[in-house]
């Protein structure tokens, strides 16, 4: 084994490891892998300067469709939205450059405040009482918060409405399959006629688009003495009623859409907040505020006695993975855009969607499906959706997500504030022709 500038590690130091482990030398260690696997030949090019790996690089990545892209109308969960540049200036300052996980808050005073900040602003956003610091993804947040329910209630009963997506559903089975879990599909069920359940699960706009009427199955979940649980589309809620006035118990989504790139699916935050009753069983990190020894505001990990790295099995929760960068773009983004600006945003979503929806289904061989919608909605073609995107993509524009079904080509399409009316009035007209 060469050494490297890069290892601290001396010839001395590695002889005594493999002196302790007992084998003869670093390539004992790899016994297990099989030998044509070992020190394949790299077959790298000459050298290059600097320039010249960059240019190489360049041509590398203009060949990804991604550079070509004029609009896209892909969502599902992850939406393009425009992030303002003060995201990136902030989240490169550094006072935010600290402690990779804040358990020293003397340390950490910078990552700590902007926590603070995000909980508080995402709270307000959802008209919650409280907020964590932020899951994995808003997957992971959804699961997280029916595991929350069942400790709460002391049950294991999990209740999934039809609005629920796939997505979300596969993390909640696999978060809950060595946990004596029972998930229920509401549509297999009168709740109404069901012992005590944990929760419900709400989807709202649901995996379509659709809105939910969500505080409907307030009181009928209540009854049965479970909680309700709403996942949501945090941009929504700059139109929508939040969480928080529909009593619900616990509310979560992902928070891609506040300021967070598409990254090719993450890093990515999921967002978790709850009625103050039950912070105690709030899973992951909570920040709190105080004052240190001279009277001058500081921040402080809260309510640890929750988290895996001191309770360890007994804990709410075993995520250890700090998402604080993404909660710091997150707290940037909506300070930045403030109320007036999430709910500006949210209006021309809505709106730019409901114009091309209603364009659409008046283009023959295009049938609108969707009634009541945010900014994603589902159509019905009598052209098969990969045709449909394929003829898109080659004149630069990224379709929607093919949802076909029972034999019939359905495809669902989002429309954000990047989607211009330009952009929006090009598809349309694409799509007439290739409809004659």
């Amino acid at each position: 084994m060469t050494s490297s500038p890069y290892i601290p590690s001396t010839d001395n130091d590695r002889k005594e490891m493999i002196e302790a482990i007992g084998v003869k030398n670093f390539e004992g260690l790899l016994t297990d892998i099989p030998k044509n696997f070992l020190f394949p030949e790299l077959k790298l090019q000459d050298k290059l300067s600097e320039p010249e790996l960059v240019d190489y690089f360049t041509e590398l990545g203009n060949k990804n469709v991604a550079s070509k892209i004029k609009s896209s109308f892909l969502g599902g969960g992850s939406y393009n939205h425009y992030i303002p540049s003060t995201v990136k200036a902030m989240i490169q300052r550094g006072e935010f450059l600290t402690a990779y996980t804040p358990y020293q808050p003397e340390a950490s005073q910078g990552t700590l405040q902007v926590g603070f900040e995000f909980q508080t602003m995402i709270a307000q956003l959802f008209e919650m009482d409280v907020c964590n610091a932020g899951m994995y993804d808003g997957p992971t947040a959804l699961a997280e918060a029916a595991l929350m329910a069942c400790r709460i209630k002391r049950n294991n009963k999990i209740v999934i409405h039809e609005s629920i997506s796939e997505k979300l559903l596969d993390v909640l089975k696999s978060y809950s399959k060595w946990q004596d879990i029972e998930i229920i599909h509401a549509d297999q069920i009168n709740i109404s006629k069901e012992e005590d359940l944990a929760c419900l699960l709400v989807q709202s706009p649901d995996k379509n688009g659709e809105i939910i009427d969500v505080e409907s199955f307030s009181d009928q979940i209540h009854e049965k003495n479970g909680l309700l649980i709403q996942h949501t589309y945090p941009t929504s809620l700059g139109l929508l009623k939040p969480p928080g006035s529909l009593n619900v118990d616990i509310a979560t989504a992902e928070g891609q859409s506040l300021g967070v790139p598409l990254s090719l699916g993450g890093p990515y935050i999921g967002l978790l907040t709850c009625k103050n009753e039950y912070i105690r069983q709030l899973p992951g990190r909570i920040i709190g505020q105080t004052v240190d020894k001279n009277g001058k505001i500081s921040f402080a990990l809260t309510l640890q006695t929750r988290e895996q790295h001191i309770r360890r099995e007994s804990a709410t929760s075993n995520i250890c993975t700090s998402t604080q960068l993404i909660g710091l773009m997150v707290a940037v983004y909506v300070a930045t855009m403030g109320p007036h600006g999430i709910k500006h945003i949210a209006e021309t979503c809505f709106h730019r969607a409901h114009y091309m929806a209603k364009k659409l289904d008046q283009i023959e061989g295009f049938n609108l499906l969707s009634k009541d919608f945010f900014n994603e909605f589902v159509i019905q073609t009598d052209i098969s959706v990969s045709k449909i995107n394929s003829f898109l993509l080659e004149n630069g524009i990224e379709g929607g997500i093919d949802i076909s079904a029972d034999g019939k080509n359905l495809i669902m399409l989002a429309v954000t504030e990047l989607n211009s009316p330009s952009n929006i009035e090009e598809t349309l007209n694409l799509l007439g022709g290739l409809s004659e």
